[in-house]
């Protein structure tokens, strides 16, 4: 009799302030994944970016291993779900990460390779509709050309004294990471929206570990410099990034639309670009803020509600 009146009591004075939490998942995402970027920077130096991730990889494996050990979190009892969490971890992490720390290490700036594949809300949004069936209004397509304007004025700027070639090699795995990431959002929305975090995490990165380990040791030299940097580089990557924000996307894309979770990429830009100004001294002049509010705008008008 006693037990009513107390187990009430706390749901009365919880269920409000979860949806309060809940609505905090958007910015706390962004905030850490906009650090991933400073990440690579710190670790990139003391091992080649294949092999960097690879040892990422590994590290978050065995530790969600354990934590589904101890938990004894649930597998996926379809054989066909395995494939599909594994084929969208390989995406949105393998190829996109891949292609991050790659044209990090080719001295695309963390900054600019953040504008880069924050491209991904206009990208998604043209793939939401082939592949998802949304409809796109005229409005969003105005949005989109106007992202995508925004975005190359900030690449003008910013690599207008880089030789053409040197500019390529330093872009095109940048653009494989958008493209990586956008095919990743909307293949796990399609196809496996829902999982448990901690045995789909290992299941996302056990590809990963995989095909990057195998391209590290067919294309560059595996040494590791074991600084303190890498050290904190390599545990704030897998403990914040590849767990944490890792966590709040797939909880964030079971939830909402492919164009809404994507449009949160669009905030990593400029809140890579305050760390990275704050760390390393990189700055965006004029045009360049100009374009990142035109590429602002368009992602406004391509996502806003008719």
């Amino acid at each position: 009799m006693r037990n009513h009146p107390t187990s009430a009591a706390p749901m009365s004075e919880h269920g409000p302030a979860r949806p309060a939490i809940e609505a905090m998942y958007p910015l706390l995402f962004v905030l850490l994944w906009s650090t991933g970027f400073i990440g690579a920077k710190f670790g990139l130096p003391d091992a080649a970016p294949l092999t960097f991730l690879a040892w990422r990889y590994a590290a978050v494996i065995v530790l969600m291993g354990a934590i589904v050990a101890l938990t004894r979190a649930p597998w996926p009892q379809a054989s066909g779900a395995w494939a599909h969490i594994g084929v969208s971890g390989l995406l949105v992490h393998g190829v996109y990460l891949g292609g991050v720390f790659t044209a990090i290490s080719h001295g695309l700036p963390a900054g600019l390779t953040a504008l880069v594949v924050g491209l991904q809300p206009v990208v998604t949004a043209l793939g939401a509709r082939a592949f998802l069936g949304e409809r796109v209004l005229p409005a969003q397509w105005a949005g989109l050309a106007l992202g995508f304007l925004g975005v190359g004025l900030v690449v003008a700027e910013k690599t207008a004294s880089v030789h053409g070639q040197a500019l390529a090699t330093m872009l095109l795995p940048a653009v494989v990471a958008l493209l990586g990431i956008t095919a990743g959002t909307l293949y796990q929305k399609r196809f496996c929206p829902s999982f448990d975090l901690r045995t789909g995490s290992v299941i996302q990165f056990v590809p990963c570990l995989a095909v990057t380990a195998v391209l590290a040791l067919a294309t560059e030299s595996t040494a590791v410099h074991w600084t303190p940097a890498f050290i904190f580089a390599l545990a704030w990557l897998v403990l914040v990034l590849s767990i944490g924000a890792v966590s709040l996307l797939n909880l964030l894309i079971r939830r909402g639309s492919a164009v809404n979770v994507a449009s949160l990429f669009y905030l990593t830009p400029p809140t890579t670009a305050l760390i990275a100004w704050g760390l390393f001294g990189e700055k965006l002049g004029g045009l360049a803020l100009v374009g990142m509010g035109l590429a602002a705008f368009g992602v406004w008008l391509a996502r806003g509600k008719r």
